[in-house]
């Protein structure tokens, strides 16, 4: 059974279960956005039934969710945000209100991130930077779950890269948020929880082997999207996240499963480019023509289309949530 939920209605549920755990109110905000974004776009898995982790680690202090990020200006266009073990949302929001007017000003600017907990779904970020007017590269380190090709013991995360492509008119021309694992560990976690089996090639057992048994996979790693390419991809986030931002090393984290009060400590990092300056004025023209080239061809589609499809339909039809999921969030306003 099922419960639908207005925006309206899901914003409050979110924001409520926020701030009833113990988030402050100035923290709460971006990150509420966040949350309903995520669950509009259709990504099941990602929104409400992370909210409860949220939560529940707010009430262990495992997550502080009233620390004051920190920013620390390295030059004109170089930050560091101490998320001081809190939500990575405010400190991401803190580091964006130095990030978008230094791009703007010298071409590109960076910051980093550390101290922080789990970015949720990346690409609200750089699609934030996007609706900005900036052409946005976003990285976030995770809980090891990935091992090397070859090898058995994991030793990154699903660890997300996104980048994200501006329009006219604060939109975003197309948004690219894909992990370096062959699917979400949620999915994985969400089989296992519901006793049912995983496709083959999603994760591979404690030997490595490939195993259509969800616990099995939960034991082992997950499978590498694109073989040693998908591992390549999320070493390089490990590098930016955690050797240049500051995070920890994915086996240094805490866990994010294990509800110890023990911080996570995950690392973030965003580039962010004016394309009006760096491209000598050609850059829309340019995304219009490489937009086209897909669109206009039966059966292709953008990356994002679909989300962007589906935040029109549940915005009018309403966001499903399943009822003992639901009760769960409520309990904790």
């Amino acid at each position: 059974m099922s419960v639908l939920l207005s925006p309206e209605e899901a914003r409050a549920l979110i924001w409520n279960a926020l701030t009833g755990s113990g988030t402050s109110p100035e923290n709460a905000e971006y990150f509420t956005d966040a949350i309903l974004d995520t669950e509009l776009s259709g990504l099941e898995g990602h929104g409400f039934y992370w909210l409860q982790y949220y939560c529940t680690h707010l009430r262990s202090g495992k997550v502080d969710g009233k620390a004051t990020p920190q920013v620390e200006v390295l030059s004109e266009s170089s930050f560091r945000v101490d998320a001081r073990h809190g939500f990575a949302h405010p400190a991401i929001e803190a580091g964006f209100k130095h990030l978008i007017p230094a791009a703007k000003a010298h071409g590109v600017a960076a910051m980093g991130v550390y101290n922080s907990y789990n970015a949720a779904t990346l690409g609200f970020h750089t699609g934030y930077l996007a609706r900005a007017g900036l052409l946005a590269l976003g990285a976030t380190n995770a809980v090891p779950n990935l091992a090397p090709v070859g090898g058995k013991t994991p030793i990154i995360g699903t660890n997300p890269i996104s980048y994200a492509v501006p329009a006219l008119g604060g939109e975003i021309a197309f948004l690219v948020d894909q992990s370096a694992t062959q699917v979400a560990w949620t999915a994985v976690k969400r089989a296992a929880e519901a006793g049912e089996p995983i496709q083959l090639g999603w994760a591979l057992d404690a030997e490595g082997a490939p195993t259509t048994d969800a616990e099995a996979g939960l034991a082992g790693s997950m499978a590498p999207a694109g073989g040693v390419k998908g591992f390549s991809i999320g070493l390089l986030v490990e590098v930016l996240c955690a050797a240049l931002a500051g995070g920890k090393l994915g086996p240094d984290q805490g866990s994010f499963t294990d509800d110890d009060g023990t911080p996570i400590d995950n690392g973030q990092f965003f580039v962010a480019f004016d394309p009006g300056k760096l491209s000598g004025g050609g850059f829309d023209q340019t995304i219009t023509k490489l937009v086209t080239s897909i669109t206009e061809q039966d059966g292709a589609r953008l990356p994002n289309a679909r989300r962007e499809a589906n935040k029109r339909q549940l915005a009018e039809q309403g966001i499903p949530i399943e009822s003992e999921l639901y009760e769960t969030l409520k309990g904790f306003a």
